[in-house]
C-alpha cells in the first residue's frame, strides 16, 4: 500500500518511549491511509483501491476471529519489518509504502481528506468502538469520559450519537474541554473536581471511559461508577502498571471493570456504518486533526503528541496535495 497520510497515535510514542517494550530502529505508525499498489494471491482487495490500514491483523479462523473479537486474535501471524527494524503494531506506516495482511484493511471513499480519513484507522474506531460494542450504550444513561484527546472525544461523540442523556467529560486541559463541549459534551470537569462534579449532578455513572493510561486515573475509574456500573480501560497505560482496588466493592455494589481494545472493532461490520453517520454528517472527523506534518518533521509531530497538544497531529506523506 502507497501511504498518503498517517496519524501520530500516542500509542506510537508510549511504543516508542519503551513502555511496551519497543526498540530502535523500528518503524513506526499504525493510522494510515492510501492506495493498494499490488496484491497477493486470493486477496478481495483490488489494486487502485483506497484502504485504510490499521494494526488489527487477524487469521479469521481462531474461536477470536470466529466469535466476532479479530482484535483479540490468538495466531495473527507475523509482520514483516523492513532490514531488521520492526514494523511496530503489525504497520509501520510512518513511510511511503508498507506491505500489510488484508485482515487490516478497510476501504474508504474519496471523499474524506486523507488526513481525516487516516484518524479512522485507531482514534476514532477505539473511541466509538467502546461505546457503541464494549459497552453497548443506550438512551437515557450516563456516561464519564476520563480524557478529551483524539480518543476521548470520539468517545464523546459516540455517546452523543448512542442517546446517552449525561455526557461529562473529565481533563487537565479547559482548552481540551471547550473541545469536549463541541463533540457532544453535556457537562465538562477539570480532573481535580473528580467524582463530586459527577455527584453535583444529580447521581454516578453507568459507563465510565478511561481513555488515557495513566496509573492513578485507572485507580479512580470505579469510584466515578454508580451501583451496577462499570468503568472500561479504553487507554493502553504502560506495561507494569498496576491498578487498585477493593474486589469488596466491587462485589457490593455489582460493578464491573473491563478492558477494551481498538473498540471491539469488527472491520467488515462496523466501516459501513461508521462511514455513513460522516457521509450524513453526523460524525466529525476533520475536526479532529490539528496539525499537518511533512515526512521530513515527523519528530515535531511527536513532540507535540507526547506534550498532550492537539488533538491529532498527521504526517502527510504521498498522494496528491
Amino acid at each position: 500500500m502507497e501511504v498518503d497520510a498517517c496519524a501520530v497515535c500516542h500509542s506510537d510514542v508510549t511504543f516508542w518511549r519503551g513502555g511496551w517494550g519497543g526498540t530502535l530502529p523500528a518503524i513506526y505508525g499504525h493510522e494510515a491511509v492510501g492506495r493498494i499498489s499490488s496484491v497477493g494471491p486470493g486477496t478481495r482487495m483490488a489494486v487502485g483501491q483506497r484502504v485504510l490500514v490499521t494494526l488489527m491483523r487477524s487469521c479469521g479462523d481462531c474461536p477470536s476471529c470466529a466469535g466476532g473479537a479479530p482484535a483479540q486474535c490468538a495466531t495473527p501471524g507475523d509482520h514483516p519489518g523492513l532490514d531488521g527494524a520492526v514494523a511496530a503494531m503489525n504497520c509501520g506506516a510512518f513511510a511511503e509504502a508498507v506491505t500489510v495482511h488484508q485482515s487490516q484493511l478497510a476501504a474508504v471513499p474519496d471523499t474524506i481528506p486523507p488526513e481525516a480519513a487516516a484518524i479512522l484507522s485507531c482514534g476514532v474506531i477505539t473511541g466509538l468502538g467502546a461505546v457503541v460494542n464494549t459497552a453497548r450504550v443506550r438512551p437515557g444513561d450516563w456516561c464519564v469520559i476520563i480524557g478529551a484527546g483524539g480518543v476521548g472525544l470520539n468517545a464523546i461523540q459516540a455517546a452523543r450519537l448512542a442517546g446517552a442523556a449525561r455526557i461529562l467529560a473529565v481533563d487537565l486541559s479547559d482548552a481540551k474541554l471547550k473541545a469536549a463541549r463541541e463533540f457532544g459534551a453535556t457537562d465538562v470537569a477539570l480532573a481535580e473536581d473528580g467524582p463530586d462534579a459527577l455527584k453535583r449532578l444529580g447521581r454516578l455513572a453507568d459507563h465510565v471511559f478511561v481513555t488515557v493510561g495513566a496509573g492513578p486515573v485507572i485507580d479512580g475509574a470505579l469510584d466515578w461508577c454508580a451501583p451496577q456500573g462499570t468503568a472500561y480501560l479504553v487507554g493502553m497505560p504502560h506495561l507494569g502498571t498496576v491498578g487498585h482496588y477493593d474486589p469488596v466493592l466491587l462485589s457490593y455494589y455489582g460493578q464491573g471493570l473491563r478492558g477494551t481494545r481498538m473498540g471491539d472493532v469488527v472491520l467488515r461490520r462496523d466501516m459501513p456504518w461508521i462511514l455513513d453517520l460522516y457521509a450524513q454528517g453526523r460524525l466529525k472527523l476533520e475536526e479532529l486533526v490539528s496539525d499537518v506534518f511533512p515526512l521530513d518533521r515527523i519528530n515535531e509531530a511527536f513532540a507535540e503528541t507526547e506534550a498532550g497538544r492537539g488533538r491529532r497531529n498527521v504526517i502527510r506523506i504521498g498522494g496528491p496535495a
